[in-house]
């Protein structure tokens, strides 16, 4: 796809999810909605080595979502892609449903559950180094979200992968600023993050999270390095990206919009699509 293709399905992944939240009466819209973009790129923007029709190609690039919660990006991608039905989505966390609050393994495309938090980073070095051993040119990519790096597991696993020069991993960091209920530099200070990940031995990048050049461009550079070291993309976001009031707002984690709030929502969110799918028929 070109970018402002790509432009455009991040405007329609954000209303599925939004759609799919209201539906269910239930999800974290705002967290799913600041990785989007970081989502798009990894899936539709010639990244990830994957084939929807045999979700455990043994040959596949692996993905991993840590940030669990924000689930409702991966549920709207793999459906688009043919992974599984997009009916999937109309029971969300429904009675019995194949589509839960936080992924697991048993939905196509997912390979691990996640959601409690930290534990991501360190099945994916396992998982690099799983790769390495059997001599596989396959890479592991992690999508975290800052407030789980205030979490022991995460450095951990960073001294792990380097010293296993696990060049095969890159985890891509949703730096919203934001935790569940509060700014992450006011709960626990991530800041120098770049640094922080430098001492650990890692390659650092930082990129607009919501720059769709700038992100493919970086992700897809990982596997073109000659670096033994393995890589962290830091990704500057906004969490509730695309929903003015939700935006940068440490209010919106988990709460869903009521009354005119949804209204508002779907509004912004439209308009956004039009505007986007008139640019791309321009």
């Amino acid at each position: 796809m070109k970018i402002d293709e790509l432009v455009g399905k991040s405007a329609e992944i954000r209303l599925r999810i939004i759609e799919t939240a209201l539906r269910a009466g239930k999800g974290h819209v705002p967290p799913a909605f600041s990785w989007v973009e970081i989502g798009v790129a990894l899936f539709y923007g010639g990244v990830l080595k994957i084939n929807p029709s045999e979700p455990n190609w043994p040959d596949r690039d692996r993905f991993i979502l840590s940030k669990g919660h924000g689930c409702l990006t991966l549920y709207s991608i793999l459906s688009d892609l043919g992974f599984f039905s997009k009916d999937e989505l109309e029971n969300f966390c429904g009675d019995g449903c194949m589509l839960a609050g936080h992924p697991d393994p048993n939905i196509p495309g997912v390979e691990i559950v996640s959601g409690s938090l930290g534990h991501g980073l360190g099945i994916g070095a396992g998982m690099a180094m799983g790769l390495k051993i059997r001599r596989k040119d396959s890479f592991v990519y992690v999508v975290l979200g800052d407030g789980e790096c205030q979490e022991g597991s995460v450095w951990e696993a960073a001294m792990f992968a380097s010293h296993h020069r696990l060049n095969n991993l890159v985890a891509i960091v949703d730096r919203n600023r934001l935790g569940a209920t509060t700014f992450t530099e006011d709960s626990l200070s991530l800041e120098p993050f770049t640094k922080r990940w430098q001492a650990f031995g890692w390659e650092t990048l930082k990129v607009n999270g919501h720059n769709l050049g700038q992100l493919i461009d970086n992700l897809s550079r990982a596997k073109q390095r000659t670096s033994t070291q393995p890589l962290v993309i830091i990704a500057d976001t906004t969490k509730g990206k695309g929903v003015s009031f939700m935006e940068g707002s440490p209010l919106w984690h988990h709460r869903m919009p009521k009354g005119e709030e949804i209204q508002d929502a779907l509004k912004e969110l439209n308009k956004f699509k039009m505007q986007e799918n008139d640019g791309n028929r321009g």
